[in-house]
């Protein structure tokens, strides 16, 4: 969880294939914590073709239902079913936008969103972005993308950087170092 935290949480992305990555992850975590997600993750890789959109996409219900014997990711059914649907309107908003990256960046405006918290307990679980994220996700036919999942989503790939101004990594972050 440490190195996660010094060098990936809040990190801006602008690859799709990370993009798709922090989508099934996330929604993988609803009502679990992110440490468990965050061990199982390799697995996850393995078994979603290192979260390539295209091919998850054409995974067949019994596919799906074979994952969900798979001990080494979360077995719940909706949510392995999520990752092909998901895949699926990835694909059609790549296709809209010519990329998901710059589809979700305008959800920020086109650059993250710097709070300031003084302590992690004023950092939110959703926020007004997130909320019309969700809306637009659910729009466009993604699942598991309520508003505490796309915060956290937010928070995790750098729309917003949520570190406290206390924390090192908020001041890398806010003037634009990755590492």
């Amino acid at each position: 969880m440490i190195d996660y935290h010094d060098h990936e949480w809040g990190v801006p992305v602008h690859d799709d294939r990370r993009w798709f990555e922090f989508l099934i992850l996330e929604g993988a975590q609803a009502g679990l914590s992110w440490s468990t997600i965050l061990n199982k993750r390799e697995a996850y890789r393995r078994v979603f073709d290192a979260f390539d959109p295209r091919k998850v996409a054409t995974y067949t219900d019994q596919r799906l239902e074979k994952l969900r014997e798979n001990s080494s990711i979360v077995r719940n059914r909706l949510k392995i079913y999520s990752a092909r649907s998901n895949a699926r309107a990835f694909l059609r908003v790549q296709e809209e936008f010519g990329s998901f990256d710059t589809f979700i960046w305008e959800s920020v405006g086109g650059s993250p969103i710097v709070n300031a918290w003084q302590r992690s307990s004023q950092i939110l679980a959703q926020s007004e972005e997130s909320r019309l994220m969700s809306k637009e996700l659910k729009r466009r036919g993604f699942n598991f993308v309520g508003p505490t999942i796309c915060y956290a989503f937010m928070q995790a790939t750098g729309l917003v950087n949520d570190h406290t101004v206390e924390c090192f990594r908020y001041r890398q972050l806010r003037d634009g170092s990755t590492t």
